[in-house]
């Protein structure tokens, strides 16, 4: 009666979060923890089909997190954390608050900055769709950080305006990489593409709109 999916990410192994860390830390190569990587997604696609669900995922699993990963693919980013940025960043007691109320290292939370002129080095997600294609003749769902969320994150005036004046010119570049995704998804037969813009509650629901959050 309903067409069923899964909403995006998906948990991971305790071996896929370990080869992450040692991707991250430039331990284990691309090749490696791909093929690690691979094994989990085959699995998550296989309880996927095996529960009946109609739209298929491939969990995420490659990804950092949901939207820091595009350091991965995009020219002119950089994946720092708070602490690498506390200092240059706009309100600084804001974030410290939000850091104390979180309970959270500023180490913990890592966020894409963009530091110089954006570019798709290599397809955000259009890879990881083909090999889900492989797995499986259902329709595939892809999920992407939306537009606003990105621009929201990646701008960090003490890095970011050496490449952009301002927000708006950010956010034009990456409505452009997003949309050229789109297409490339779309021409490569995914079926669904999901954008996550969950940091729009906030502007939704709260006054303080202009905050700055680690989204």
């Amino acid at each position: 009666m309903f067409t069923t999916t899964q909403v995006g990410s998906w948990p991971r192994s305790r071996e896929l979060l370990g080869a992450l860390r040692e991707k991250n830390k430039g331990r284990m190569s691309p090749q490696a923890f791909n093929a690690v990587a691979d094994g989990e997604t085959r699995r998550c696609v296989q309880h996927q089909l095996d529960a009946g669900m109609d739209v298929i995922v491939d969990g995420e699993q490659r990804r950092d997190n949901f939207y820091s990963f595009v350091t991965d693919k995009l020219d002119g980013t950089k994946l720092m954390s708070l602490a690498d940025m506390l200092d240059t960043l706009e309100d600084k007691a804001g974030f410290e608050e939000m850091l104390d109320t979180l309970d959270v290292p500023a180490s913990a939370i890592r966020n894409p900055t963009c530091v110089g002129r954006l570019a798709r080095r290599q397809p955000l997600a259009v890879d990881e769709l083909r090999f889900v294609q492989q797995l499986t003749d259902k329709p595939v769902k892809v999920a992407l950080p939306g537009p606003y969320l990105l621009t929201r994150s990646m701008w960090v005036g003490a890095y970011t305006r050496k490449a952009y004046s301002d927000k708006l010119e950010l956010g034009q570049e990456v409505v452009r990489i997003l949309r050229e995704e789109l297409q490339e998804l779309a021409a490569a037969g995914c079926s669904f593409v999901q954008f996550d813009e969950p940091v729009l509650t906030e502007v939704v629901l709260s006054e303080e709109c202009d905050r700055r959050t680690f989204m």
